[in-house]
């Protein structure tokens, strides 16, 4: 198992080696040098034969000096062709033969005798040629097969980097992280897997016009679009195409194009484009565009590679709106609930809780009245009353807990306050809320630092505790701190869980730490509207 993608390897980097250097790249290059050229070093070559001939018979009459011009013809041959190759032969042969003219006899450039040599020298240059044909062929295969093998993984490269890509956008989305954020990494990653100078994601409105709610440039570029202008979708444009059909859309060029939007894109230095929509729930939402610098269409396959970002922006743009959407059931939910336990405490405020007084009264009165000598009945009365108080009384730590009317008539100051004053341990309060909050956000805060008041003094073993309520722009933050055992644990079952449905209906996140035996500390942060 381990061989095998060695053996790949090897193979691979056979097949990639790079094409050969000195001599024979020089000889077996893919074209042919000009003629004239050839010409020049064909005649040159037998120049140079010629006196290394003249010394060999000085040096060696007797010897063969016929071989030595096939040097020329060879190297003629190979880099020219055989045309070349056949006349550089003829005039080697007829140096060769008047090299071997006597002076005196007849000079014959071509007879029976060098007929034979002539015909070595042609079979030379064709054999040559043939060679020289077959061993180019390779070479240019070669060349071509590492070519192919570079750009296949030079594809491979950028399709592995375009997945990189949208594998972090997915996860970005995945982890509902909120929407802008997931925009602005779309917007660069688009542009780096694509090469392009500018990618940009718009938003389609009401009104005619496009919103741009995302883009990254490239630093070059001379100026860029501003993220939350609105452009009128009017003239030659891509996202004004994209509007009008609902289909990926292109323009290789932005030259001459009508309207302000395609004038403004030329003022940025850009030049073709290419958009795709991005659809949500089956409605047009808006598009994502790239652009180009370069004076040259992009490439064809830019469409779907757009359209896979795209669709992550789709996804992430619907999963946004069905979790605003469930938070703003939640939060209905909750505040009818509120609204129901407060109704509720009104009515037994009003209702019953009155009327067990009012009857507690009158049975005083009747008591009053009763004759000294009923000491019976009036001892029987007097345990009616005593049994009604009890009764009110009950009634309103019900009512309380249900719903408490200091925090409807008050808010949450005085609320906090006189919680406060009936824990059993010491709570240092801080509370900084200049006005009053939404009902809902109120009810949370007021049973959290009920249920942890009542946690901390029942089973923490506290002997201090500290509250802190305060509104920090646009948020309410809430933290409550002991000194106890800690060890509490939200996932037993306590009351916590419930707090931490109520803050999460609200939007808000709730954190609890409680380590063994350094205390327990909640911290509660819950969007507010003003």
């Amino acid at each position: 198992m381990v061989q095998r993608p060695q053996r790949h390897r090897r193979a691979a980097a056979a097949n990639t080696q790079p094409p050969r250097t000195g001599l024979m790249s020089v000889l077996l290059r893919p074209k042919a040098p000009a003629l004239a050229l050839g010409i020049v070093v064909a005649t040159v070559a037998i120049a140079l034969e010629t006196v290394v001939v003249g010394l060999v018979r000085q040096q060696s009459p007797g010897e063969t000096i016929e071989p030595i011009y096939l040097l020329g013809i060879m190297v003629i041959s190979t880099m020219w062709g055989l045309g070349l190759a056949v006349a550089t032969s003829l005039a080697s042969t007829v140096v060769l033969t008047y090299i071997y003219h006597r002076p005196g006899e007849h000079f014959v450039p071509f007879d029976l005798q060098n007929g034979v040599i002539v015909v070595v020298f042609l079979a030379v240059a064709l054999s040559t040629n043939i060679f020289a044909g077959s061993a180019r062929a390779r070479e240019l295969e070669a060349q071509g097969t590492a070519a192919k093998l570079e750009e296949s993984s030079e594809r491979l490269r950028a399709l592995a980097e375009q997945q990189a890509a949208l594998r972090r956008v997915a996860i970005l989305v995945a982890r509902g992280v909120p929407s802008s954020e997931v925009f602005s990494t779309v917007a660069q990653e688009l542009a780096r897997a694509v090469g392009a100078a500018n990618a940009a994601l718009w938003r389609y409105e009401s009104d005619g016009t496009a919103t741009l709610i995302s883009a990254h440039d490239d630093p070059l570029q001379r100026t860029a679009m501003p993220v939350g202008s609105r452009w009128p979708l009017q003239g030659a444009n891509i996202v004004a195409m994209i509007r009008a059909d609902g289909c990926p859309a292109r323009m290789d060029t932005h030259v001459n194009a009508p309207g302000w939007a395609a004038a403004h894109i030329r003022e940025l230095g850009l030049c073709a484009g290419v958009g795709v929509p991005i659809i949500v729930e089956g409605s047009l939402w808006g598009a994502a565009v790239v652009a180009s610098a370069q004076p040259r269409p992009l490439a064809s396959d830019t469409e779907a590679r757009v359209t896979d970002f795209a669709d992550l922006v789709a996804t992430a743009i619907a999963n946004a709106e069905t979790r605003a959407e469930l938070t703003a059931s939640r939060a209905r939910i909750v505040t009818s609930a509120d609204d129901a336990r407060r109704r509720l405490e009104r009515d037994l405020h009003d209702g019953a809780q009155q009327r067990l007084v009012t009857l507690g009264l009158e049975l005083r009165s009747a008591q009053a009245s009763v004759p000294s000598d009923l000491g019976e009945l009036r001892e029987q009365i007097d345990h009616i009353v005593t049994g009604l108080a009890t009764a009110s009384e009950s009634l309103q730590e019900l009512s309380r807990g249900i719903h408490p009317a200091i925090l409807s008539r008050g808010g949450l100051g005085p609320a906090l306050r006189t919680l406060a004053r009936r824990c059993p341990v010491p709570v240092d309060l801080h509370i900084a809320v200049e006005h009053r909050l939404p009902g809902s956000v109120e009810v949370a805060a007021y049973y959290a630092v009920a249920e942890a008041l009542t946690n901390a003094a029942k089973y923490a073993h506290s002997s201090e505790i500290t509250v802190s309520a305060v509104t920090e722009g646009a948020n309410f933050s809430l933290s409550i701190h002991d000194n106890g055992v800690g060890g509490a644990d939200s996932r037993k079952g306590s009351g916590l869980i419930g707090l931490k449905d109520r803050v999460a209906a609200l939007g808000g996140h709730m954190q609890i730490a409680s380590p063994q035996g350094s205390g327990t500390s909640l911290h509660i942060t819950i969007p507010v509207e003003h």
